[in-house]
């Protein structure tokens, strides 16, 4: 192992993942001296194409570049709040794949895992792209996908070791999303899901429906298979919960409740998970208001130690929506890993959700943690 002492890291001389590149071992700076419990997540990350000033997409000259994807997202977020975090997926082994990982590593997550695949394993050999149009007063924003054949939708896992993947981490976070993209994929998720199981860490999961990728009826059908190995459960759909499982005819437990529910609604759809699936541990889904295309207010409810709790609400102006709930996600995840009140558990989230809307790109790239505090606490005094 050699020092490096222009980048401070160490590099490592042991070829990984077939000899594909040598492994990189940073220090994170925000993670103190004692240690610290290992967060993973694995997923797509993708181009993001935007074009400047709230252009449409049809009037656009330019593009502003960035990199994110859900997963990718809430990894970043939660490096830049100094959990010990990494990214696990298969990018072209092109410069717009090591592009996209040299923004993350940036961020101080650990991207080791990840597989940079060769043509010859991923044929198409590209990168997931996406152009978002974003929205202002009250034109909503809107998102074209270009991912189809992206390298981790081709990419054969039939020999690759989860075990080893998963071995020393304590939280797995997965979503919806990547099953969507097809290929290999769904098998994936659910052998990610098992494995970690199996092994005791705790599983997040985050069904995030996508009607680009997947109909509503295949979200569902393959997101309620997760739901007997999952831990903390982001949001409420798109998954089955049916109120006689042998008559389907009598329907979800979830129709007719509005997208706005009451406390006493929220309760009730809760309980019923509780009850199907005595595994989960927390449920969590946040409560948009959306007043134009430009404000909206967000609250959340959570379901944690047997009682659901109701957060704050927040009304704000949007700078840029795109990873609102995937900064939920992230704060939820940082609140539980420091053992926070169910309360403040609930605020923070929201509170980490509602900064994301105040920050260009995909994710919360927020390293004061004190600042979301203030936030949930809805201090608005300048610190000086």
């Amino acid at each position: 192992m050699v020092y490096c002492y222009q980048y401070n890291v160490f590099v490592c001389s042991d070829y990984t993942l077939e000899g594909r590149y040598n492994k990189m071992i940073h220090h994170n700076p925000l993670i103190s001296d004692k240690p610290a419990k290992k967060f993973i997540t694995m997923g797509e990350i993708m181009l993001r194409l935007t074009p400047p000033n709230y252009e449409k997409l049809r009037m656009a000259s330019s593009f502003e570049a960035s990199y994110g994807g859900s997963e990718a997202n809430i990894a970043l977020a939660l490096a830049n709040l100094g959990i010990d975090s990494t990214f696990f997926s298969v990018v072209p082994n092109n410069s717009i794949g090591k592009s996209a990982i040299r923004m993350l590593r940036s961020n101080d997550v650990h991207c080791t895992p990840v597989i940079l695949s060769s043509p010859e394993e991923t044929p198409s050999h590209r990168l997931g792209t996406y152009y978002l149009e974003t929205g202002y007063g009250i034109r909503p924003s809107k998102v074209i996908y270009d991912r189809k054949h992206s390298a981790l939708s081709e990419y054969d896992f039939k020999d690759y070791d989860f075990h080893k993947l998963l071995e020393g981490f304590d939280w797995l976070h997965l979503s919806g999303i990547t099953p969507a993209i097809g290929g290999h994929c769904p098998e994936v998720i659910m052998t990610m899901l098992k494995t970690a199981k199996e092994m005791g860490l705790t599983v997040s999961f985050d069904g995030n429906f996508r009607s680009k990728l997947w109909t509503w009826e295949q979200a569902r059908d393959y997101c309620t298979m997760c739901l007997p190995y999952v831990d903390v459960l982001m949001g409420i759909e798109p998954y089955h919960l049916w109120k006689d499982e042998e008559d389907h005819s009598k329907g979800d437990w979830k129709d007719g409740v509005p997208l706005q529910p009451t406390y006493e609604q929220q309760d009730e759809i809760f309980q019923r998970f509780v009850q199907r699936y005595p595994n989960l541990k927390c449920i969590a889904r946040h409560v948009r208001y959306a007043h134009s295309g430009s404000e909206n207010s967000l609250k959340a409810f959570m379901w944690y130690q047997g009682h659901t709790f109701e957060s704050r609400m927040f009304t704000f102006n949007i700078l840029d929506r795109v990873g609102g709930g995937d900064a939920f996600a992230s704060g939820l995840i940082y609140a539980m890993f420091h053992d926070y009140k169910p309360m403040d558990m609930v605020n923070f989230a929201v509170a980490s959700s509602v900064i994301k809307h105040t920050i260009h790109g995909d994710a919360n790239i927020t390293d004061d943690v004190q600042s979301i505090k203030n936030l949930m606490n809805m201090n608005y005094d300048i610190k000086r």
